[in-house]
């Protein structure tokens, strides 16, 4: 669905914002958990390497009566087991790893979970001969650890909301200027397309006055060919600068007050009958059929006369000499449906979405020449959405296209029992 400018601006701003707010508090909690997942290796690493350590130097040098806390020591001597006089926990000693150190000679080192807490066993000979089987508890050590994620979650927790806060302050700081950027674009898109606007109408007048003069002087075809074509080029740049002050001041007519009832029928009779003097010189035959009551929706009546204005000439444009624009109007589904079909050059269907974008060009077929579509049917959906309908566009190379509005009825309108017909054409 496409938008005003001033929706557009909004949107682009609160995306940005948004976008550094993430990024800000993403680095910020990227950060924390970094540091703290070094801080949490560090410690395990170095708690594994003390109790290693330990183990060993209490596997060759320890006693089964003194061993220091949460170690143990069993000690193997020519099939004699010696536990010391301390209580040893259930499940120790593990027999199967003293047996295979007397035999083998080597060493087994294993961690085991046992009695709700995690044990570091370690079996090997000992500097008398024996095997030795130290058993380390590390209970304690897992508490620490328990205590550290613990204190990397608070941590990472406040982290988040001091993120989150940061970020939109930096977000509402770095997008400010550029809120500003687009605000002082659009006084400048408004100012300068209505200081323009005279000046082009006076050079618009001053050109059809010589085309005039030229024709009544009977001057050579190419000179008043000449001065057609600026008369023309002059209108063109009337039209963008029309669609330009329009496009900036859509929101503000839209945001109004309400909007009032539009009889959309009598409006698009009255854009044909302007319409046929240009679809006249071009011998296009126009029609428009609409029911006979008012087809009734809400909204800004000039610029619903514009997107009307600019499907007509859109097809006036693109539709050959002899050709054929026909105009319908009707209700349907609680919506007031009008359709523009003309038998001009047509589009290529895959560029239907693609029309109603600013500017767009686009090939009609393999080798045709380019085709341009300007601001015009951006700023008619535009117009349309804004009135919280829809416009589509239909249409095939060589084929002609259909454009067909479709916007919200008013609650009072009714539905039409006949159609009439007017039908202009070359005279």
């Amino acid at each position: 669905m496409s938008r005003s400018w001033a929706e557009a601006e909004r949107a682009v701003i609160r995306r940005a914002r948004l976008r550094i707010s993430v990024l800000v508090g993403l680095a910020i909690t990227v950060l924390v958990a970094f540091v703290g997942g070094i801080a949490y290796g560090v410690m395990v690493q170095a708690q594994v390497a003390q109790v290693t350590r330990e183990l060993r130097y209490n596997a060759q040098f320890g006693a089964p009566s003194t061993p220091p806390g949460c170690t143990w020591l069993f000690i193997l001597d020519d099939g004699v087991l010696d536990d010391g006089v301390l209580k040893v926990p259930p499940g120790f000693p593990l027999r199967g790893d003293l047996d295979a150190v007397e035999a083998s000679g080597g060493v087994v080192e294993r961690d085991l979970r046992l009695n709700g807490t995690e044990y570091l066993v370690l079996t090997q000979r000992g500097a008398d001969g024996t095997t030795v089987q130290a058993v380390f508890d590390t209970r304690y050590q897992l508490a620490d650890r328990r205590h550290l994620l613990l204190a990397l979650v608070i941590a990472e927790l406040g982290g988040l909301l001091a993120a989150a806060l940061l970020g939109l302050g930096v977000g509402r700081g770095t997008v400010a200027p550029l809120a500003e950027a687009l605000a002082r674009q659009r006084r400048f898109v408004t100012d300068a397309s209505h200081e323009l606007r005279t000046p082009i109408a006076r050079a618009y007048t001053r050109a059809q006055l010589l085309a005039r003069w030229a024709k009544a002087a009977d001057l050579p075809d190419d000179h008043r060919d000449s001065l057609d074509a600026l008369a023309s080029s002059i209108r063109g740049l009337g039209d963008v600068v029309d669609d330009l002050l329009l496009s900036a001041r859509l929101t503000r007519q839209s945001e109004g007050p309400g909007g009032r009832a539009v009889d959309l029928a009598a409006l698009a009779e009255s854009a044909v009958r302007t319409e046929g003097d240009r679809a006249d010189e071009r011998r296009i035959t126009l029609t428009v059929e609409r029911p006979t009551g008012p087809l009734i929706v809400t909204g800004v009546e000039t610029a619903l006369r514009r997107a009307v204005d600019e499907l007509l000439a859109n097809a006036v444009r693109h539709t050959p000499e002899g050709g054929r624009i026909d105009v319908r109007l009707g209700l349907r589904g609680g919506q007031v449906e009008l359709t523009v079909a003309d038998t001009g050059e047509g589009f290529d269907p895959v560029e239907a979405d693609r029309l109603f974008d600013r500017f767009h060009r686009g090939p009609v077929g393999p080798g045709a020449p380019e085709r341009r579509f300007g601001l015009g049917l951006a700023l008619l959906r535009e117009v349309v959405t804004g009135h919280g309908g829809t416009v589509e566009a239909v249409g095939h190379p060589g084929q002609g296209a259909r454009f067909t509005l479709r916007l919200p009825a008013a609650p009072d309108t009714a539905g039409a029992a006949t159609d009439e017909a007017i039908t202009t054409g070359p005279r």
